[in-house]
């Protein structure tokens, strides 16, 4: 490591974990209470223990970006962070916020929005806590060297604060509301989250497989503008059913089928990389999680999202369990193993350790990505069967629900596996401390150690 202030992001990356833990051990109860309804319906009703699952993932994954641009850019900008100060106030703050949060949701006090049921003081304090990031941000890159990827990560975390102003637009009129709603939700996940993706992956790339930045640089150019040209419009595949008019059907249908291309594009760009690569880094665990997320990612988001977001499609679907499906992948390829992947580059670093292969790391991922793989076909199964009791045939929501049992105790599987996998993750960053390289086999000559590059 070569710049001290890069370990500011390992106070992001532990408090990024807890919630990580926080989040599968609350969805994994939520999947027990689809198997046993009243499950807790007493202490913690559905809805606060969903609230709970969602808004932990969006923090944590929120802080692993932190964390990570707080790693990357003292290496991209050759210089230290402007104020370490500040951005451990951010983190005091944010941290403050989430613990707010989750007592007032207990209590019975949010305000009842999916994903931005956080109570407003807690949204002003996540507002000031982004302008301190930005601030801080802003000011090291523009003291230091100027790359792609601190230009795509800046542009990235500047259009995702920007765009929480329009968490405090809470208009009575309910189409005017989900259309705000959309404009943080959609344009985050299908928009500036995506832009983050795309320069912690070139980061990574860069790092992993010694491919020169100028041609790294070029991928990420042409990711980023099919990312922003499709995403924005796309939007509109979420227009359909709330009041907007009815050209949003074909431009949100044309725009959200085009949304594949920069997935695609991510995927090709990881696997060429690779493919490309003049050295065999030590660390294959953040490679894997690299490679994983960039895959999984376009099926989840990118295949997954093309089959069910057609508005001809979406008519019946919406709201079902293909929804779940959707999600869940999406945002486990996307986001999570993203995360996930700089987490397992930084932490051997940040940590002073020998570099090693983790295979505890890789063993987390095959559980995990398994796991999540094998939920999302439980969930799509039930979904297509749910769409054609319930907006088919017409049968009662409840009826069809339970005719999905067997799916529900599925999916309560696949997601005890993920849980699994993701406590055995944070075993392994933090816990392990021995060296862990297992030795190259015949099928794979090359060399277990390569020579560092600069900053390592």
């Amino acid at each position: 490591m070569k710049y001290k202030s890069q370990q500011i992001a390992y106070a992001y990356f532990i408090c990024a974990m807890a919630l990580f833990a926080v989040q599968v051990l609350g969805g994994l109860t939520i999947g027990w209470i689809y198997v046993q309804p009243n499950f807790l319906a007493e202490t913690f009703p559905f809805h606060i223990v969903r609230m709970i699952h969602t808004n932990a993932l969006i923090v944590w994954l929120l802080l692993g970006f932190f964390g990570a641009a707080y790693f990357m850019i003292p290496e991209e900008s050759e210089r230290e962070i402007w104020s370490t100060k500040l951005a451990y106030i951010q983190l005091a703050l944010m941290m403050i916020g989430t613990l707010g949060a989750v007592a007032g949701y207990l209590v019975g006090i949010h305000e009842g929005r999916e994903f931005l049921e956080q109570p407003l003081w807690v949204k002003f304090g996540i507002l000031v806590a982004a302008v301190i990031f930005l601030i801080n941000i802003s000011m090291t890159v523009l003291a230091g060297r100027k790359t792609a990827i601190t230009g795509v990560l800046l542009m990235g975390l500047w259009l995702l604060s920007l765009l929480w102003i329009f968490a405090f637009i809470n208009p009575e009129n309910l189409s005017l509301d989900k259309m705000y709603w959309w404009f943080v939700v959609h344009l985050w996940v299908e928009g500036t989250w995506e832009l983050v993706m795309a320069s912690i992956l070139a980061f990574l790339l860069l790092k992993l497989t010694g491919v020169d930045r100028e041609v790294i640089e070029k991928w990420l150019y042409v990711i980023v503008a099919t990312a922003l040209f499709t995403g924005i419009l796309g939007t509109g595949h979420h227009y359909f059913w709330i009041g907007l008019p009815g050209y949003w059907q074909w431009v949100g249908s044309i725009f959200g089928a085009l949304e594949i291309i920069p997935f695609f594009m991510m995927m090709s760009f990881a696997f060429i990389m690779v493919w490309k690569g003049r050295r065999n880094h030590p660390n294959k665990a953040a490679l894997l999680w690299s490679l994983g997320s960039a895959t999984v990612a376009f099926f989840g988001a990118g295949v997954w999202g093309v089959l069910h977001n057609m508005h001809g499609v979406n008519f019946y679907s919406h709201g079902t369990q293909i929804t779940a499906a959707h999600g869940h992948l999406a945002f486990y390829g996307a986001y999570v193993a993203i995360n996930l992947a700089i987490i397992s580059y930084a932490m051997p670093l940040l940590k002073g350790r020998e570099p090693y292969n983790q295979v505890l790391n890789m063993a987390s991922f095959w559980l995990m990505t398994g796991g999540m793989a094998f939920m999302t076909f439980t969930l799509t199964f039930a979904g297509v069967i749910q769409t054609h009791m319930q907006r088919v045939l017409g049968n009662y929501f409840m009826e069809v629900q339970d005719e999905l049992g067997l799916f529900f105790i599925m999916r309560f599987i696949s997601g005890t596996a993920v849980a699994a996998g993701a406590l055995l993750f944070i075993y392994s960053i933090f816990v392990v401390r021995r060296r862990e390289v297992v030795a190259p086999g015949t099928g794979n000559a090359a060399p277990a150690k390569s020579d560092p590059l600069p900053g390592e």
